[in-house]
């Protein structure tokens, strides 16, 4: 194969960066490859386990059979089936040859070609194997001994060889020379001339030598004088692939753009009978390789890089239902091959992995194999077992042979150095709470230990343990042991570590390499960021969200409508939902509800937070439901009409509610019904399910059924009794959610034990479903070598270790009886499924898991809440994921951590630390029926005149114009912004031994004015928004001397500002924002940060970067003001016009000396002047000197003059 139009960054691959020495995982790898494989000294795979046997393959469709490691994280080179025995051989970019026996993929050998070079092909013979690398071929025997090795030119860049005869070889590569090997003599016998230099591909037919060059071109040329007879010029850029079948020449390539080389989708096929092309076949993927496949047509295998299968006739059309997808755990797919007997396809990716697919569950690779020699077992005589923890065993119990020769054990001093015993890891807590003095570190004693005493171990503990990336919560404890804990990383509580720059300099990509946003939990009650998240992701509830508003000032749905919003626009970056969260404090009913935690109980996680959150989960459905049922629509926020809601149910409902029948029946037979409806369920155990460890086992659809379907007795009235009597309660459902919502109530051991034992009954069902006997030790499997963004369905291998702790279905189907019953039972791809929209017509639904929230239980950090999500396609494609996935992936939400995981993660639950809380179903094809669209509901009224809530304020103290309907502004606008605040909180810090302060918690601010400025036009300068923002929550610290706001200045009854509600000035902003304005201030990033806004890069104009040089201070607001525009500013208190307005002249100022940016290196020497202007003072002002301020200047009058 040609590489040169492949990937271009695999051209830059290094095998020392992947040498077989060195078992170090390859940092470009996923980590989570590792969890099911060791590794010897060599740094191989030492096995490949098989899959299990019972996986259903289709007769005649290729389908999945197996995935096995060659080499972890080497890519595959070269795949190749043998001719002979049921072998398979891989070849790696690092010179590693591996091969697998049977269609279970069992590891046979592997051994070492070359130190340095890829191996470019492989071809097997009766008595060994040939592998070519770049200026050398070896024949080695199928165990990995030596046969020959024949040395090449080091000129030479060999890359193809053809098999001509049994003893004659033919290589090829790019030079304008063709080599004849004789097998037998081991020389070179003849040499070709070839007149298209770059021979990489090389075919032989009856008739043909068919040679393909880098050029585009396929030579043909004949057997016995090697000359051209024909030639096709197929590609005019670069030749990818090609193959021969009968007299069909099929061909795929490059073509030559402006930009470069570009992948043709159309495949050349030529007739070798009239040597002309036929009609290009056009395909619907990227063709890198293809194979003719001739069973009972010709039809063609066409495979791109991406791993997308395609299978047509070369002389017809490509249809796009004939395509699948190989999932390679790499991004790329490097080789391809097809066996002898056309049952197997074999695929080898870029993160070594191999992929059987196969058109039977039991194919075989040749259609007459011989039989494969194997290794003898060692022969051991049968010992007694010998307990080693006894310590007053004899060890002359273990024989041993009489002799007076030199024991092999006893190595000669010139071979052998004594070594030291290892030292035991430090314990993990000590690292953790550890502060550093230079080179010494100072921790306090975590009493697991006595004093002085270390326990003597001879090796480290063979505990089980995570080896996926895990991340910890702060990067002094990376260096942690994992296996000390039994959480996690990835799952405990993640905090932030401020430094004297905040947060600016603490790094967020360690934590979430995806483009989803995580959430900040810093902020009081943010324990409720995992919900957050599962609604987000829910597409119907998300668009519905942002498309309400309305005028309430402490709306919840508008307030999450706002942070969907950010969601949407942060490409990896965190949120907070500071905004939303205050809100939620000031509703009544969540107070009532004890949803409102206080800050120790919240640091120190005493709160039961499972309970916590199953009551917020609730609370927050009635909330959503209750402010999409509001009709009026205020004047100021037109353009809302047109949303989800109408004039009956809110959507809300119609996702969420279930309309229910509640039945008493007394025992005098008389019977009361009334219907009602809930937005979710809670789950009901069977009572006395835990007393027997033997008890009954129940599928989860039972539960669920007997929890829907509720019957109970209790004490009631009874009208005709008239008095209490005890009766018989039961629910039935008349109309199912779209969504359905499930409470897990695991509130006590009881609960706890019985989703253990009923995990523990299903565990060993399945082992038994699958023939399989159940093992106590960890297994092994393949399936963790699977891609993550896997398509969702039974995996065709489950490991024990996947199976372990699941007892919650990924679906579960649902049917309304005619009589009023329910019928619920687990549910499975495999299952029959007719078209949906004919079973919903009676009554039968698929759910499939969406979401599950989890209370982690961890004695160190405290406990927490996480998620586990199945994002779905559309989210994937507004993220525009580097990677291409197009399908549903589940992922790890843990605040601002977020990782994708396998499926089966999402139900596995330990209930020592991880312990179920809440589960959301969603009904198949849930998107189909609701309207997607998001329509902006902020208009450009936002801006116009409003009123004030000061009582006292009057005209005259009016600081700022308003914008009129011709002033209205567009895309590309400048707008001086600037903001004030005032502290909520006071920040919590400790000092260090060193007399370092270290910041635990920061300040909690809150926004109290904001400020912003025309930037052009008649009127440029004088602000057209001036809002001080009324705020309900105690102030501890007004700032004056940095704020300007004093005292009464946000408070409605004695204020004399123009006083509005933090949401009324928030959508201002946001309409800015919407419209396209460019924002110029001096240190936006922590103004928009405390406002809760979102605000693209490319509308930010900061001046605190503008007039910045790398790896120096930043420069204040003043001290620019006085050395560029000669202003004194910020005398005794810092005022938001006057600082908008400076922030706008000195853009202005910045764009006349770098002549709009067109200056760099005139605009350095100006900002070096100024660093050393700024270092001779101190960066202070000198004192004032009658310099006119901003304030009185003319500009300023005509605002005052109002």
């Amino acid at each position: 194969m040609n590489f040169e139009g492949l990937d271009p960054g695999l051209a830059e691959y290094s095998p020392a960066m992947h040498s077989a020495l060195d078992p170090v995982l390859d940092a470009h790898l996923n980590p989570s490859l590792l969890q099911n494989v060791e590794l010897d000294p060599e740094g191989v795979a030492l096995e490949a386990l098989p899959v299990q046997e019972s996986v259903h393959i289709m007769e005649g469709v290729y389908s999945e059979l197996h995935s096995v490691v060659a080499e972890v994280g080497v890519p595959v080179s070269v795949s190749h089936f043998d001719l002979h025995e049921e072998m398979l051989w891989v070849g790696s970019h690092g010179g590693h040859a591996t091969s697998f026996f049977g269609p279970a993929l069992e590891r046979y050998s592997s051994f070492q070609v070359n130190g340095s070079d890829d191996i470019r092909q492989i071809q097997s013979l009766e008595n060994g194997i040939l592998f070519l690398t770049k200026s050398n071929l070896k024949y080695m025997a199928r165990g990995g001994l030596i046969i020959f090795d024949y040395l090449l030119d080091e000129s030479e860049d060999m890359h193809s060889l053809l098999l001509t005869d049994s003893s004659t070889l033919l290589i090829g590569g790019l030079q304008n020379h063709i080599l004849e090997i004789d097998l037998n003599t081991v020389q070179e016998t003849q040499k070709y001339a070839v007149e298209t230099p770059g021979v990489t591909i090389m075919r032989q037919t009856n008739r043909f030598f068919f040679c393909g060059h880098t050029s585009g071109k396929v030579s043909l040329r004949d057997l016995r004088t090697f000359k051209v007879e024909h030639e096709f010029d197929a590609f005019s850029g670069s030749l990818s692939d090609f193959d021969v079948h009968g007299n069909l020449l099929a061909a795929c390539g490059f073509s030559s753009r402006l930009t470069g080389l570009a992948c043709d989708r159309f495949l050349k096929v030529y007739d070798l009978r009239m040597m002309r092309a036929i009609t290009p076949l056009q395909v619907h993927v990227d063709p890198a390789f293809l194979r003719f496949i001739p069973t009972y047509t010709s039809r063609l295998a066409i495979i791109s890089q991406s791993g997308q299968c395609q299978f047509c006739e070369p002389t017809g059309l490509a249809n796009p239902a004939d395509i699948f997808h190989v999932n390679p755990v790499g991004p790329l797919l490097m080789t391809f091959d097809v066996s002898a007997s056309k049952q197997a396809l074999a695929f080898g990716d870029s993160e070594g992995c191999v992929h059987l697919w196969t058109d039977s569950p039991e194919p075989s690779f040749n259609p007459y194999s011989r039989e494969t020699e194997f290794a003898l077992p060692c022969l051991v005589d049968s010992l007694p077992p010998l307990d080693w923890s006894q310590d007053l065993l004899p060890l002359s119990l273990i024989p041993v042979p009489l002799t007076t020769d030199t024991l092999l054990s006893d190595w000669p001093a010139a071979n052998s150095a004594p070594a030291p015993r290892r030292a035991p890891p430090v314990d993990a807590e000590i690292l953790r709470t550890m502060k550093k003095v230079g080179f010494i570190g100072y921790a306090p004693n975590p009493r697991t230990r006595l004093r002085n005493q270390i326990p003597y171990r001879l090796k480290e503990s063979d505990s089980e343990f995570d080896s996926f990336s895990q991340v910890t919560e702060s990067p002094v404890g990376r260096e942690e042991e994992p296996h000390l804990h039994i959480v996690s990383k990835k799952y405990r509580k993640v905090t932030i570590k401020y430094s004297k720059l905040g947060l600016e300099d603490f790094d967020f990509k360690h934590y979430n390499k995806t483009l989803f946003a995580g959430l900040e939990p810093h902020i009081p009650n943010a324990y409720c960021n995992c919900m957050i998240q599962v609604l987000y992701f829910l597409e119907p509830v998300r668009c519905l969200i942002q498309n309400h508003l309305c005028q309430k000032e402490f709306c919840l749905a508008c307030e999450l409508g706002f942070l969907f919003h950010m969601l949407d626009l942060s490409r990896g970056d965190p949120c907070q939902g500071s905004n939303f969260l205050r809100a939620f404090r000031t509703i009544p009913e969540a107070s009532a509800l004890g949803l409102i935690l206080a800050d120790s109980d919240e640091a120190s996680g005493k709160g039961n937070l499972a309970r916590l959150i199953q009551r917020w989960n609730r609370f927050i459905l009635t909330q959503l439901h209750q402010d999409m049922q509001e009709l009026e629509v205020p004047q100021a926020y037109r353009g809302v009409g047109g949303s989800f809601c109408s004039s009956g149910d809110s959507v809300i409902g119609q996702l969420f509610s279930c309309e229910m029948e509640n039945c008493s029946l007394c025992r005098c037979g008389s019977e009361t019904v009334r219907a009602s409806s809930t937005l979710l369920f809670t789950l009901s155990y069977p009572e006395g399910s835990n007393s027997d460890k033997t008890g009954k086992n129940y599928d989860f659809a039972q539960v669920l059924k007997r929890s829907i379907c509720l019957e109970q007795n209790t004490q009631a009235w009874c009208d005709n009794c008239e008095k209490y009597q005890p009766t018989v309660q039961t629910r039935n459902i008349r109309h199912l959610p779209d969504i359905l919502v499930i409470n897990c109530e695991v509130n006590s051991s009881k609960e706890a034990d019985f989703w253990r034992m009923q995990a523990e009954a299903a565990f060993k069902m399945t082992v038994k479903k699958h023939g399989g006997e159940i093992s106590k030790n960890k297994e092994f499997a393949l399936a963790d070598w699977k891609d993550l963004g896997s398509p969702e369905g039974v995996l065709l291998c489950p490991s024990t270790e996947e199976l372990k702790n699941i007892w919650l279905p990924f679906s579960i189907r649902m049917k309304m009886t005619r009589n009023k019953g329910l019928d619920v039972c687990n549910w499975t791809d495999g299952d029959e499924w007719g078209p949906a929209r004919a079973e919903e017509e009676h009554g039968v639904y698929v759910y499939d898991l969406m979401a599950t929230v989890v209370h982690i239980l961890d004695s160190r950090t405290g406990s927490s809440l996480v998620a586990h999500i199945k994002v779905g396609e559309t989210y994937h494609q507004r993220k525009e994921v580097s990677e291409g996935v197009t399908h549903q992936q589940w992922y790890l939400f843990n605040d601002f951590l977020i990782e994708p995981i396998d499926k089966h993660e999402a139900v596995q639950f330990d209930m020592n630390w991880k312990v179920p809380a809440i589960l959301y179903y969603v009904k198949r094809n849930l998107n189909s029926r609701y309207n997607l669209n998001i329509k902006n509901p902020i208009e450009a009224s936002v801006l116009l005149a409003e009123a004030s809530l000061a009582r006292k304020q009057r005209k005259t103290h009016t600081t700022f114009i308003p914008l009129m309907l011709n002033e209205m502004p567009q895309v590309g606008d400048l707008v001086g912004l600037d903001a004030e605040f005032v502290t909520l909180n006071e920040e919590e810090a400790e000092l260090r031994s060193d007399g370092t302060k270290s910041t635990i918690k920061p300040s909690q601010m809150s926004v109290a004015r904001i400020t912003c400025v025309r930037g052009q036009g008649p009127n440029e300068g004088i602000p057209f928004i001036d809002d001080y923002i009324s705020t309900q929550e105690q102030v501890v610290d007004y700032l004056t001397q940095y704020s300007g706001i004093k005292p009464g200045d946000l408070d409605a009854k004695i204020s004399s500002k123009h006083l509005t509600t933090l949401k009324s000035t928030y959508l201002k902003l946001r309409f800015l924002i919407d419209i396209g304005v460019k924002f110029v201030g001096h240190g936006l990033q922590k103004d928009f940060r405390v406002i809760n806004l979102m605000v693209p890069k490319d509308q930010v104009l900061d001046t605190v970067y503008l007039f910045h040089m790398p790896r120096k201070r930043m420069i204040s607001l003043r001290f620019l003001a006085w050395y560029f525009l000669d202003l004194k500013i910020q005398g005794e208190t810092h005022d938001s016009i006057e600082d908008a307005r400076t922030a706008l002249q000195l853009y202005r100022k910045y764009l006349e000396l770098s002549k709009n940016g067109t200056e760099p290196e005139s605009f350095h020497k100006v900002l070096k002047g100024l660093y050393e202007k700024g270092r001779k003072m101190d960066w202070k002002v000198p004192e004032p000197d009658g310099q006119t301020s901003p304030k009185n200047a003319a500009v300023f009058s005509s605002v005052l003059a109002l």
